[in-house]
């Protein structure tokens, strides 16, 4: 589905113009969620730079409002009720990106509740770990949404399910460490808020190999056997 999905965003008809405003969200969450992970790390941002950060997720917000608004519009006429599916898919992923948006804002929320550096620890460093593997995995999504390259997302699903396992894993270790209050509410806080991001750029990969009914999940035997993984 998300192939025909696709030729329909470069064919110039209405439902290009959803494509590109659905492609502008997904890199500005990217690009908050980069910010976002820099704040909650410890780089001193100035206000403008913090403030940025909050725009960016109402934008976010308002894309979301205007594509759905897009795909209401073009159901109303009559004509274009076969893309009914299409916009049903679309209507799930603006859904998984605002949520990202969300997450970003939060993450970078957390320095407001504890504001001394991290400690250099294990846990730390595992955290840190995480970070650049979400980060990676959300880069990449948006050129394999575009190509709908399913070999490629269904790698990105394998690490994105291994990344949250990762993240609850760490959550367990951080409750037994001996940190301190703050410490532990600022690793809680960090380690959830990259499992949900890990997870809501998932959703969105699958999408890549899923039928619409299974959006959201992954199912192995829905893929051909030459392109699953062996994770």
């Amino acid at each position: 589905m998300l192939r025909e999905l696709m030729k329909i965003f470069r064919s110039g008809e209405p439902l290009q113009a959803m494509g590109s405003d659905f492609a502008k969200m997904f890199q500005i969450a990217y690009e908050a969620t980069l910010s976002a992970g820099e704040v909650y790390f410890g780089k001193q941002l100035t206000p403008d730079e913090r403030t940025r950060i909050y725009q960016q997720d109402v934008q976010v917000n308002k894309l979301e409002r205007k594509i759905r608004k897009q795909v209401i519009v073009h159901l109303a006429v009559a004509d274009n009720s076969l893309d009914l599916p299409y916009c049903l898919l679309l209507m799930s992923l603006v859904k998984d990106v605002e949520r990202l948006g969300d997450y970003a804002k939060n993450l970078s929320e957390v320095v407001d509740y504890y504001s001394e550096p991290l400690p250099d620890d294990a846990l730390v460093a595992e955290l840190r770990e995480i970070r650049s593997c979400v980060e990676a995995v959300f880069g990449s999504t948006s050129g394999v949404f575009q190509q709908s390259d399913i070999a490629r997302a269904t790698e990105l699903i394998q690490e994105g399910k291994d990344l949250t396992r990762r993240c609850d894993r760490l959550c367990e270790n951080i409750a037994r460490s001996d940190h301190g209050a703050g410490v532990t509410t600022a690793l809680i806080l960090g380690a959830r808020f990259y499992k949900r991001i890990a997870a809501h750029v998932r959703n969105v990969l699958t999408s890549v190999v899923m039928p619409l009914h299974k959006l959201d999940y992954y199912d192995e035997n829905a893929i051909p056997p030459e392109l699953r993984t062996t994770a």
